[in-house]
């Protein structure tokens, strides 16, 4: 069977997301992958906008250049022997160097040999992958010129030469990984893995060897070095000292350790530990929650709702500021600050809490995007006095609890710690993106109302939750 018959056993350019994500995941595609991938909510709107970008972008070329699509490789190496000047879904294949790309264009330069060009929302997303991608696709073209990328903001890419060293990393590994007869050994990561098709395939046999990369805090890197010092499962090291285990990379210090023992401990027995007393700052309390579209035309987040939970901490106690779509992003910012001003007024002293640093970080992008770092509420809330409170930080800082991620819903939503639910089981950060971007196209009145409720909610839960949090830390931590 040759490679024009099935281009399985070849590396294509999108075989270079799995091999990012995890070698095992890029093996099992390559040889049994019986997974039908559905991708979520958020992942089709991607896919969506995506092919959105295309069209435009094929309209555009349609308006300049004649533009004819590619049914077959044949068919793509006539059109680019008759000088086509865009050829749309190129398929190129080259069966020596085990290569096969299908580009969303191919453009005739004035050289006469041919450029690629993909379609892409944004650079600064999955980066090396698309910078792996546009690579093969001039491996596969032989020639000097840079592939470009039209992005979703307007402007447009040239990759060049630079790309090549990760392309060939990429090609090199992705060749061994063809001839391994069986699935490569590799570590549990939690961010990756529970979002990984493959997560029911693998999870079995971590969980069956306790595998030390299963614990929060263990970076599969120091799993590794741990398992050449004898200790390869979870039990083992739960049964350690700080002086038994030995300095390895991510893995360093006696506090480490320490936090390392106990977070096995409380995988294992589901126990609570408290390394300090928490310290939480006095005043009255607002929990604070943001909601941002990344997926703008220009690729700058809007915040389109600012949320709070205030005093008496009840679900009418839900304040917010909410913008339709980016176009009013400004008014938003400007209003965000001035319901501060408000609070900062009636409460004194004001904590703003919220959870990760992800509020604060937004705070300071807005800043900088409308020259307002010198004005007196944004210094107030970024200087030393700050009311930004990150409820990350105790629980971090003071508790090892059993879990695998250290997120707000994972400590919230867990039976045996908050135990607190949102209203909409299947809400989240990326649902709300879905629910946000459907709320901008929809025309039917009443359906948009709906829509903005059901993203209220989500958020009013999501300041809830910090609250019961707080609640939770102060009745048995402080």
């Amino acid at each position: 069977m040759t490679a024009r018959q099935s281009t399985q056993t070849l590396i294509k350019p999108s075989d270079a997301a799995a091999w990012i994500a995890c070698i095992r995941r890029a093996w099992l595609d390559k040889h049994q992958s019986t997974t039908v991938y559905e991708p979520d909510a958020f992942n089709q709107l991607l896919s969506d906008l995506g092919l959105a970008h295309e069209a435009a972008m094929l309209a555009r070329l349609e308006g300049q250049y004649p533009v004819i699509q590619a049914i077959s490789f044949d068919h793509t190496q006539v059109l680019m022997q008759q000088g086509a000047p865009v050829i749309y879904q190129g398929r190129l294949v080259d069966e020596q160097q085990g290569l096969v790309g299908y580009p969303d264009f191919l453009i005739r330069h004035e050289s006469g040999e041919y450029q690629s060009a993909d379609a892409k929302l944004s650079l600064s997303e999955n980066k090396k992958t698309i910078q792996i991608q546009l690579g093969i696709y001039r491996r596969l073209l032989r020639n000097e010129l840079p592939a470009m990328v039209f992005l979703g903001d307007g402007r447009t890419g040239l990759l060049g030469n630079e790309v090549n060293p990760v392309v060939d990393e990429f090609i090199t590994g992705m060749r061994a990984l063809l001839d391994l007869p069986q699935q490569p050994a590799v570590r549990y990561s939690h961010s990756k893995c529970r979002i990984c098709p493959y997560d029911a395939h693998c999870r079995p046999d971590f969980e069956a060897k306790e595998d030390i990369s299963l614990l929060y805090g263990i970076h599969g890197k120091a799993a590794e070095h741990l398992a050449e010092a004898g200790i390869s499962t979870i039990s083992q090291l739960a049964m350690s000292t700080v002086e038994s285990i030995p300095d390895v990379p991510y893995l360093k210090g006696n506090k480490r350790k320490h936090r390392a023992i106990l977070q096995a401990g409380s995988f294992l027995s589901g126990k609570v530990f408290q390394l300090n007393k928490a310290a939480l700052p006095e005043g009255t309390w607002i929990h604070f929650d943001i909601e941002d579209n990344p997926l703008t035309p220009d690729r700058e987040r809007h915040v389109y709702l600012w949320g709070f939970l205030v005093p008496a901490y009840t679900r009418e106690n839900f304040d917010y500021v909410w913008t339709d779509d980016e176009t009013g992003d400004y008014d938003g910012w400007l209003g965000f600050l001035q319901k501060i001003e408000e609070y900062r007024s009636n409460y004194s002293p004001l904590v703003l809490a919220h959870y990760s640093n992800h509020e604060k970080a937004t705070i300071r992008q807005y800043a900088e995007r409308y020259a307002m770092k010198n004005h007196p509420t944004v210094t107030w809330l970024l200087g030393d006095d700050s009311p930004l409170f990150d409820m990350q930080n105790p629980v971090l800082d003071c508790l090892v609890l059993p879990l695998q991620g250290y997120g707000l819903k994972d400590i919230c939503k867990h039976p045996d710690l908050v135990n607190f639910q949102w209203e909409n089981e299947e809400s989240g950060s990326q649902w709300s993106v879905v629910q946000f971007n459907r709320f901008r196209l929809e025309t039917d009145l009443a359906e948009k109302q709906k829509l903005k409720t059901e993203i209220l909610r989500y958020n009013r839960d999501d300041v809830i939750a910090t609250r019961r949090l707080e609640v939770w830390i102060r009745k048995l931590f402080l």
